[in-house]
């Protein structure tokens, strides 16, 4: 690995703005940075289909992307969230792709890095220690126990917690009531960090969190409890974007976390728009599918950081399609549902195959062929996890050619001034294909609640399984006419959107039969094996 400090001097970020944390890593002083307001780099967005549970490949062609859009010639930066512990210790195993295009120190990343989620979890905690002993010392604000709606978080899978009694063991313990744990990139404060756009907007955010109701009904925020700036204190530095390396010396900034599936699913704001001023190509994902990551990517994060990129990479695998079908012939209508739904939204699209030893040659002229004889849009083999940049070469030309020609404008899937009921409607039928939406008694109460207290304008996040279309995770390939069950409805106020979860989706994963945390130890030279 090089010095960090040298793999971002082609940035022209002056020394005092990189702090070192270590040789290898360092946080920018996005605070403190003059940024180039003239320079306004193509944003190139990575998402992908349906995927299996072993995920199709998305960070690995990011990363490859990023490294060859270098090799010829371009300026270009990586943007990436952080992996969750959960599930580095789950079924994914690490998250900082494979192969020979994978950030470093892999490690670090996928383990404690900077700090930043467990600053995320402790700010977060604090907040729901300072609700219950407000509570304890006479309860000024009147807040009613049994609406407390903040639960507590751990960066971990664990689905014991899911659903807890606290307080007990007599009053010097507190009060006894229902709580649960979210996992920490589920955490409403961690999608406030990666909405807010400095240290200061961030305290204002997490000041408006609303954490339950008063006896009356009133809502009552981390504001009102004069925890905000404690919380903003805690997240100090975590606010400020990691950097790192690729496996070839590339540069590429890591930050914040939230699940695609669970939450919002995208890397900080302040990190995007950074990497924007500084590089000429930034090069990010959006958690698993289209329909999610993508979705929430372009009609959220881009709704309010204004930006929007100026095309699209569509990851596919061979095993993928087939997963969504008995062959590839009838797997390939989940890839043409994703090509459907980006084109929505009006964006130039190519999608990537990331190429495993398995696939056939056949195989993969089939899929390129479909593509641009059925679909009208290249498919290009990307070989990054076994050639690094040399295997992306082709992808980053194509790449390179739709920014160059096309000058995407935000085209959302709802406006602000469309309900909260008809913005969830709108998603399940247009990038869903559902024929019926169906609401719990207590989701379209508490959607009601929402609109008369004015958060009718916010965007929706809905938490739905990844492995398909619907709400179901077993039907796969393009399910349409389903009929997407919404149980619960959340107000995150601070972050800025309503959280619609569906089915049997958990805030709270759990470790499945073989954890992948089994297959990982340090070996004799005190290195870590098996973080894969």
């Amino acid at each position: 690995m090089k010095e960090i400090s040298e793999v971002f001097k082609a940035f022209d970020i002056a020394p005092q703005n990189i702090i070192p944390y270590g040789r290898n890593i360092a946080k920018l002083d996005t605070e403190a940075m003059q940024l180039n307001e003239k320079n306004n780099g193509h944003l190139v967005l990575v998402t992908a289909m349906s995927p299996t549970p072993k995920g199709e490949g998305k960070t690995t062609t990011t990363i490859g992307l990023g490294d060859a859009l270098r090799r010829i010639g371009k300026k270009s930066l990586i943007c990436l969230r952080q992996p969750s512990m959960g599930p580095c210790f789950g079924v994914k195993g690490g998250a900082t792709g494979g192969g020979k295009a994978m950030l470093t120190p892999m490690e670090s990343i996928n383990l404690n890095f900077t700090g930043d989620f467990h600053a995320i979890g402790a700010a977060h905690n604090l907040l729901s220690a300072m609700i219950d002993n407000h509570i304890h010392f006479g309860n000024e604000l009147g807040i009613d126990a049994r609406q407390v709606t903040w639960r507590r978080v751990i960066d971990m899978n664990d689905r014991s917690l899911r659903s807890i009694t606290q307080g007990l063991g007599g009053p010097a313990n507190g009060f006894p009531r229902e709580d649960g744990f979210d996992i920490t990139v589920a955490s409403e404060v961690m999608a406030v960090l990666c909405l807010a756009t400095d240290l200061q907007d961030l305290q204002k955010k997490l000041g408006e969190i609303i954490i339950g109701r008063t006896l009356d009904k009133k809502p009552v925020t981390a504001r009102d409890l004069k925890a905000n700036g404690a919380m903003a204190a805690i997240l100090k530095n975590a606010i400020l974007p990691n950097l790192v390396q690729t496996l070839e010396g590339n540069a590429a900034l890591v930050h914040g976390g939230p699940f695609a599936n669970i939450a919002h699913g995208c890397n900080s704001i302040i990190a995007t728009k950074s990497a924007l001023k500084l590089a000429d190509y930034v090069v990010t994902e959006a958690g698993f599918g289209a329909d999610l990551g993508a979705e929430k990517f372009l009609n959220i994060k881009c709704r309010k950081a204004g930006i929007w990129p100026s095309c699209a990479v569509l990851v596919a695998t061979i095993r993928g399609i087939k997963h969504h079908g008995s062959d590839l012939q009838s797997g390939i209508v989940n890839i043409k549902r994703h090509v459907a739904n980006l084109k929505k939204f009006k964006l130039p699209i190519v999608v990537a195959i990331n190429r495993f030893t398995e696939d056939t040659a056949d195989e993969l002229k089939w899929v390129s062929d479909y593509c641009e004889t059925e679909l009208g849009i290249k498919c290009i083999v990307n070989n990054s996890w076994a050639e690094g940049s040399l295997g992306s070469e082709n992808l980053a030309k194509e790449v390179v050619c739709l920014c160059e020609q096309n000058i995407s404008k935000p085209s959302f899937s709802y406006q602000d001034t469309h309900s909260l009921f008809d913005k969830v409607r709108i998603i399940a039928e247009d990038i869903y294909s559902a024929k019926n939406v169906q609401f719990s008694v207590s989701a379209l109460k508490k959607l009601e609640e929402f609109e008369n207290l004015g958060f009718g304008h916010l965007p929706v996040c809905i938490a739905k399984t990844q492995y398909s279309f619907s709400s179901d995770p077993k039907k796969l390939g393009a399910a349409s006419d389903h009929t997407l069950d919404i149980k619960e409805v959340r107000l995150a106020a601070g972050a800025g959107f309503v959280v619609a979860i569906c089915g049997d989706i958990m805030t709270m994963p759990g470790l499945p039969k073989v954890p992948a945390a089994e297959a990982i130890f340090v070996d004799q030279n005190g290195k870590t094996q098996g973080l894969f």
